[in-house]
């Protein structure tokens, strides 16, 4: 359905965002509710959105939710007066406030919001036998090149790779890794050791056979180029395929594989905004953001993750580019550009005082929290570990008796506890070990 970009003679739209992402729609579905009878613009290159769905609110700051694709139609359905326009954007005239669209339309806009999410950083760019892996969309084209894949080479070591090779079925996997242990985003070498046995078990409710290769980490030097950093050796026999590429890892082994994943980290979009306009943008490439969501730009926000958090992050918080952070910062980016017009204070939103995240690994949930890999603390902190094989893996960071971070795999019922002790600080040298003793219900001290 067509819709009139604004000319001259019309007035801006009250606000824009760009990008159908968790960021963006959900920015853009906390401006339409909060001005009802203003207009609100999303543009998006894509025909489905990212929405939020099954959202529940698990305690203070952790949240849980799914994250669907749907039909654009449907919010606009909801907000009447929200109007998604399926248009990449070519370019910015930040000083005019006008977007231009790749069709040629032109949107002039009161207030702007780039949400426009990050892409896969690949090994290599433009090789047909290099995927890479950023969420849904790149998923379904990986599900497809895989039906006939033989054995592909999984290269990275985050939450997406972990997925691959837990989800990869009637494949061979060669997974190749630089740290220590597996999952080194999200976890230590104990939970590591946890979740190995799932990448053999038996999955619920799947009959396909699935071919699993047993893998090594190297110590640096051993391999024959004797460059720092591990690879994953596994024992076959390459027999007589003649596969379709082949990689050469820094232990100096060389594998064959039908194709290559490259689950490697992102890098923000920025691109398109740049030229003409005097953007600051942080070290990792994403725009700077202040407290309030604002860029560099004046009257332009940006949230997600073609963002940079550029305020000094509270000592419990970090950025990371995840689902649940682009839910948090495009709905506070929305709560920011409403008190901008309004003329009202905000305060720096509750959710970036803890880092919390929610997911599922090998069909394990599990909650990460604050410095949950002691990060930034040095040496300065201990760890407290409780692990009953096949249940659930607990891990605790504590540094000055106080509760910093924490990993809880499994159901153990514990994170709103560990959230509170983690947001009052309370000294809990006093429980030593006992903190995890199974025998003491830990939620009847600290309710």
């Amino acid at each position: 359905k067509g819709m009139a970009c604004s000319s001259p003679r019309d007035k801006p739209v009250r606000f824009a965002v760009v990008g159908g992402g968790v960021a963006g729609v959900t920015c853009a579905e906390q401006l339409a509710s909060q001005f009802p009878s203003d207009n609100v613009v999303l543009l998006t290159a894509a025909p489905l959105v990212k929405t939020v769905t099954n959202y529940k609110q698990v305690s203070k700051i952790i949240e849980d939710f799914d994250v669907e694709e749907q039909p654009s139609s449907l919010l606009e359905e909801k907000y009447p007066n929200l109007k998604v326009v399926h248009a990449a954007v070519k370019s910015l005239q930040a000083n005019d406030h006008v977007l231009l669209t790749e069709k040629g339309a032109k949107v002039s806009y009161e207030k702007l919001c780039l949400c426009n999410g990050a892409r896969p950083r690949l090994l290599i760019q433009d090789n047909p036998h290099v995927l890479g892996i950023r969420d849904t969309d790149s998923a379904q084209d990986f599900q497809k090149r895989l039906s006939k894949a033989k054995r592909v080479l999984v290269v990275g070591n985050g939450g997406i790779a972990l997925e691959l090779v837990y989800e990869v079925e009637g494949c061979e996997v060669i997974w190749a890794i630089k740290d220590k242990a597996i999952g080194n985003t999200f976890f230590d070498a104990g939970a590591a050791q946890f979740l190995i046995p799932s990448l053999g078990a038996d999955k619920p409710e799947k009959a396909i056979t699935c071919k699993r290769s047993r893998y090594t980490t190297e110590a640096p030097g051993s391999g024959p180029s004797a460059e720092p950093g591990s690879a994953l050796g596994p024992d076959w026999h390459e027999g007589i395929r003649t596969w379709l590429v082949y990689v050469q890892l820094t232990n100096g082994k060389i594998y064959g594989c039908d194709f290559i994943v490259s689950a490697t980290g992102v890098v923000p979009n920025t691109e398109p905004f740049l030229p003409g306009n005097k953007f600051e943008l942080a070290e990792d490439g994403g725009f700077l953001v202040d407290d309030h969501m604002r860029t560099s730009e004046p009257d332009v926000f940006a949230a997600g993750d073609v963002c940079s958090a550029g305020w000094e992050p509270g000592p419990l918080w970090q950025q990371m580019r995840l689902w649940t952070q682009a839910r948090q910062m495009g709905w506070y980016a929305g709560r920011c550009m409403a008190a901008d017009v309004l003329g009202e204070p905000i305060e720096l939103d509750f959710c970036f005082e803890l880092f919390t995240h929610v997911t599922k690994f090998f069909n394990y949930k599990v909650v990460l929290l604050g410095k949950y890999n002691a990060q930034g603390l040095g040496q300065n902190h201990e760890l407290l570990v409780r692990c009953s094989k096949g249940m659930e893996y607990v891990k605790v960071v504590l540094s000055g008796g106080r509760m910093m971070g924490a990993v809880l795999i499994g159901e153990t019922d514990l994170e709103e506890t560990f959230e509170n002790l983690i947001l009052n600080q309370m000294d809990l040298s006093a429980y030593g070990e006992d903190l995890l003793n199974p025998g003491i219900d830990i939620e009847d001290y600290f309710d």
